[in-house]
């Protein structure tokens, strides 16, 4: 091997703490969850609604927001956890924009339902 493959190993830091494991794992998990409310609210949706004809269901704005939420949540999660394998130097620092952007994001929807009900 060359100089330069050895040096770029030696410098990448492969060393993951216990709590950066558990920071990631509980990230995904939260991220599977969300997914799992969406496609489970998804599928009972086409299932009673489409596929049986049993009951009618209307996309209200009530449904529309959980969907969406629930969707780009789960998104949002996933992207944190990704970003946050490639560079854990940053964590803190992501997860602060992630909570804000959450934050934001609730709001905006939040604000759209009551702007639309009123």
């Amino acid at each position: 091997m060359s100089k330069a493959k050895k040096k770029g190993r030696a410098d990448r830091s492969t060393s993951i703490s216990d709590e950066d494991i558990k920071l990631l794992k509980i990230i995904e998990f939260s991220g599977w969850i969300f997914l799992l409310v969406f496609a489970g609210f998804m599928a009972i949706w086409g299932l009673f609604d489409l596929a049986l004809e049993l009951i009618d269901i209307t996309l209200d704005v009530v449904t529309f927001t959980f969907i969406v939420f629930t969707g780009t949540v789960a998104a949002i999660l996933f992207g944190l956890a990704t970003k946050i394998k490639k560079d854990l130097k940053n964590k803190k620092e992501y997860f602060m924009d992630w909570l804000v952007a959450i934050f934001l994001f609730g709001m905006f929807a939040i604000f759209a339902l009551a702007i639309y009900q009123w």
